[in-house]
């Protein structure tokens, strides 16, 4: 690695650390709290830490394992200091993260890397405000830097705000932009962005989609049309289907989940706007509890800020 590459991932090391600051100091907060006046782990502690696990919004099945296995540890240590306890919850949770397989081995998030001759097309679903547009405009950047071709596709037709902001970011990251006029159908844009990047010999393609709350079925009969009209270009195509969530809407994010994961098939996740919010927690409950790996996390508003997912960075930042 070159002293450009060691400086960027230090660079990300501060930019996630500072970005999980006011997680962090609630999280530690809460747990000397509940081990005020303790000197052992009992059953009192633990009750006490459930609590702050899911007022964290880790939520409660996570913490219900989380708290089965520090339980475990306790039984077969007979006697565990309070002082510990920081860094057997950093054990655990790291152990549960790594068992959910929700690293990714790409610098890029994504391989990002043709299929069959034809761009890697993502298609981004979630409700609007939760950084989607902003989202697609940050990975573009980054795919650009790497020396990608991409394309992106303004779907989301409802919103003439959507397809001006898109257009702004995919300026900034210097990618081709494909879009209608407002009101248009949201299938027609894609299959016309898909069918300008392969004839153009795209690398990547992006498509936005409507970030409406539909009920499960209509959203699942839009998002089917417009996943059936691509393949008519691209056969395998989306190769990703990833769900924006905004991690400071806490137990929000967790229904939206629900509600996206049931009406299509999602492949992956990414959760913005972590640096605003003492709601971190949230990545790990959401990792666990889907099993859909998280792909990118937003700790800041700059284009650098929208990283790729490390379970170990993102636990040693949280409880280091």
């Amino acid at each position: 690695m070159g002293i450009f590459g060691l400086f960027s991932k230090k660079q990300n090391k501060e930019n996630l650390d500072k970005g999980l600051e006011k997680t962090k100091e609630g999280i530690f907060s809460k747990i000397a709290r509940a081990v005020a006046g303790k000197s052992k782990v009992d059953d009192e502690v633990l009750d006490n830490l459930e609590e702050v696990l899911i007022t964290s919004d880790v939520g409660v099945d996570t913490t219900i394992k989380i708290i089965q296995r520090i339980e475990k540890r306790v039984a077969e240590d007979k006697y565990m200091n309070t002082s510990e306890l920081n860094g057997i919850l950093k054990e655990e949770i790291s152990s549960l993260l790594a068992e959910n397989e929700t690293g990714t081995t790409s610098d890029l998030g994504f391989a990002f890397e043709k299929k069959n001759g034809n761009p890697f097309v993502v298609m981004v679903v979630g409700v609007n405000g939760v950084g989607k547009t902003t989202t697609i405009g940050k990975i573009a950047a980054q795919l650009t830097k790497a020396g990608k071709r991409v394309y992106i596709g303004a779907a989301d037709t409802f919103r003439a705000a959507a397809i001006d902001q898109l257009e702004v970011w995919a300026q900034r990251a210097g990618a081709t932009m494909v879009k209608q006029q407002m009101g248009s159908d949201p299938a027609s844009v894609a299959y016309d962005t898909l069918k300008s990047a392969k004839a153009n010999d795209a690398d990547v393609v992006l498509i936005d989609t409507a970030g409406r709350l539909h009920n499960k079925v209509g959203l699942m009969n839009e998002l089917t049309k417009i996943r059936n009209v691509m393949q008519k270009i691209i056969p395998d195509a989306p190769h990703e289907v990833m769900l924006v969530l905004d991690g400071s809407t806490g137990q929000n994010a967790f229904e939206q989940a629900k509600q996206f994961t049931a009406a299509t098939h999602v492949t992956s996740l990414a959760i913005t706007k972590l640096d605003g919010t003492a709601k971190g927690g949230v990545v790990i409950g959401i990792s666990d509890e889907f099993k859909i790996p998280v792909v990118y996390i937003g700790v800041g508003e700059g284009i650098d800020h929208l990283q790729v997912f490390d379970k170990n960075e993102f636990v040693d930042s949280l409880f280091g």
